[in-house]
């Protein structure tokens, strides 16, 4: 298993998604840079006409209708250009795909406040005989949409209208200034540092780079410079962010909110904000201790792991997994030429043994030259039912930062890695599985607080014996993982989970107060400072600035609080449907039809709360008043 050779199954699907044709994700126009221009102009003429169209026609179910295919015109090229501007190699394409969200991004907000636009769905939904004709998903989704006319002001005249798109656009610029920011590197002086921790970084003539924390690191000395170097307050990122919050706080009162988390909390499972609410260990130094605890308590080294987790052997078991729970299979399918942006992105079709092709996943899984050190999902094309009855199959991006394969071995994943890509195939089964009429409430397209339950689940499986010892195998011998290595692991996973929870709740508390009242009563820096010693407890440390790298201000700006939301549900979900039996056939078509299946087309709660007759989970009562407080602690599996 050399290199990327055998890492999925070889069967190739010959279906395609864009007619066959060339450039990026198979959009023919998308072959150069300049393609974007052109594309972002075809979206921008489509949805004059659909808005011309929609607005000529009497109220009905033909109304959503065609307001979702408005979206989707608008998304194919937004969604697409949004993933290629952070992670195409070539800065022609990045720069392109930038200028086209930012277009199509402009129009969206102009559409938002659109009077015409609102009326012709305002007359559908102020027709009570009209509105209870209309099927649950169409009702929710026309109401989405009215929700989002709601939020961006259409209810203020013309000149504060404007003033609404103009914040708007303001905000997107700033939030991609500030996204940038928080992924640039710091330098410093060789001098200053000591000579023998240079080889930790990248040297440059007289200055050493440091692009990130080295929270793994086993000298201290190196993970307190990176901490110290990386996290060191830069001027120009300090007063975007200032500027990216404020202009959120003036957008919320301007349509009628009293802060920016009361309007982003609008239609999520937590409905607004009032739901949530030097020792010897300093803050670089819990992720190496944590990993330290666990290695010598469980005897979990990493290197003792890695080479029975094969990238293979791990997407292998994703397959069985999937094919056991859901009667899906993975299989590589061969991109045609120009269609991926990097000649190590693997194209995987998704095939029901009944169903037939549901989507495609590209896999944009290793290291390279500039791209982001994070790993995320990207929509790239929602689901949807067109109107000749034929459905638009979605098409996601995974992208990871795993290391190459070498010479003499495969890709070989730490627990951790393993980990993070059943998270990230998580999202990806979501938006496969989300198999609802309008792309507006496509897959992982729903509330924020309930997104990532299907990725946090998938941890439970990654880190469940009976899951890992299917595919668990050494890449030299063969030899499945042996049972006590197994449960060494799964049972490592405890150490420090309160730790680490106390963390998340730290964030969660620090998103809040920056998206609460207005103007701050200090800097955000001090609020920094004065929330990490209260909810966090470890010191503060002079001079740096860790907020200017916290990148979930902009995809998650009042909403961070999700990761324990979701948290919380995934664990119900995973006692009552998988914890008996991980493989379980008919739990898995429940949670598909109950709760996958929906996407964003049914409240959360109906979901996960039990309310309808089969509702997947049901909570018990105290739950909800368990978590009316960011602070409390919530009662999850550990």
């Amino acid at each position: 298993e050399g290199g990327l050779e055998g890492i999925y199954r070889k069967h190739v699907y010959t279906l395609d998604i864009f007619s066959g044709l060339q450039g990026l994700f198979g959009v023919p126009e998308l072959s150069a840079p300049e393609g974007f221009r052109i594309a972002q102009e075809n979206a921008l003429r489509k949805a004059d006409l659909l808005v011309e169209r929609v607005c000529s026609l009497p109220p009905g179910p033909q109304t959503v209708l065609i307001f979702d295919e408005l979206s989707d015109s608008l998304c194919r090229v937004a969604d697409l250009a949004d993933f290629v501007k952070i992670a195409h190699p070539e800065r022609a394409f990045r720069e392109a795909a930038e200028e086209a969200c930012r277009s199509i991004g402009t129009m969206v907000e102009k559409l938002n406040t659109n009077v015409e636009l609102y009326q012709s769905l305002q007359k559908l939904l102020a027709d009570k005989k009209l509105v209870d004709s209309l099927d649950p998903e169409t009702r929710r989704v026309a109401e989405l949409f009215m929700f989002d006319f709601e939020i961006s002001g259409i209810h203020l005249d013309e000149e504060k209208r404007k003033r609404a798109v103009d914040l708007n656009v303001k905000i997107l610029d700033l939030s991609n200034t500030f996204l940038m920011g928080t992924n640039f590197p710091n330098k410093i002086e060789k001098h200053l540092l000591p000579e023998h921790i240079h080889r930790n970084f990248v040297v440059t003539g007289s200055h050493v780079i440091i692009d990130g924390l080295h929270a793994e690191a086993p000298d201290d000395l190196v993970r307190e410079a990176a901490y110290k170097i990386f996290l060191y307050p830069n001027a120009g990122q300090l007063k975007c962010l200032e500027e990216l919050l404020s202009n959120r706080d003036l957008l919320a009162k301007l349509v009628g909110y009293s802060t920016y988390s009361h309007r982003a909390l609008q239609g999520t499972i937590a409905k607004n904000p009032g739901k949530l609410v030097h020792p010897e260990l300093m803050p670089w130094d819990p992720p190496y201790y944590s990993g330290v605890i666990r290695a010598e308590r469980y005897n979990i080294e990493p290197s003792l792991y890695c080479p029975f987790f094969s990238l293979g052997a791990c997407m292998e078991g994703l397959n069985i997994l999937f094919t056991k729970l859901l009667g899906i299979t993975l299989y590589a399918e061969q991109p045609a030429k120009g269609e991926v942006w990097c000649e190590d992105v693997r194209k995987l079709a998704v095939v029901h043994e009944s169903e037939g092709l549901l989507g495609y996943i590209y896999c944009d899984f290793f290291q390279r030259a500039d791209k982001p050190h994070q790993d995320c999902h990207f929509t790239i094309r929602g689901g949807r039912l067109k109107e000749d009855g034929e459905y638009q199959l979605p098409v996601v991006v995974l992208m990871l930062n795993l290391p190459h394969s070498s010479r003499n071995s495969p890709t070989l994943l730490t627990p951790g890695m393993m980990e993070n890509l059943f998270h990230e195939m998580g999202h990806a089964m979501h938006s496969m599985l989300g198999r609802t009429r309008y792309q507006h409430v496509t897959g992982t397209r729903c509330p924020t607080d309930f997104a990532e339950v299907p990725s946090i689940l998938m941890e439970y499986f990654a880190n469940d014996y009976r899951v890992v010892t299917q595919f668990a195998r050494h890449y030299q011998t063969g030899q499945s993982l042996p049972k006590n290595m197994v449960s060494r692991l799964c049972e490592s996973k405890k150490v420090c989970a309160a730790a680490d929870m106390q963390l998340q709740v730290f964030y969660a508390t620090l998103d809040q107060i920056y998206h609460g009242k207005h103007p701050l009563r200090t800097s955000t820096t001090d609020i920094l400072r004065e929330t990490q010693e209260k909810f966090y407890g470890l010191p503060y440390v002079p001079n740096t600035a860790w907020q200017l790298r916290f990148s979930h201000l902009v995809g998650y700006g009042a909403k961070y609080y999700s990761y324990l939301m979701s948290r919380a549900v995934a664990s119900m979900v995973w006692k009552e449907c998988f914890q008996q039996d991980p493989f379980n056939r008919a739990a898995g078509e429940r949670y598909r039809r109950e709760m996958l299946a929906h996407g964003g087309g049914r409240e959360p709660m109906l979901m996960v709360q039990g309310k309808t007759k089969q509702g997947l989970v049901t909570f018990p009562s105290s739950f909800f008043k368990r978590f009316s407080g960011l602070y409390i602690y919530l009662n999850i599996e550990l």
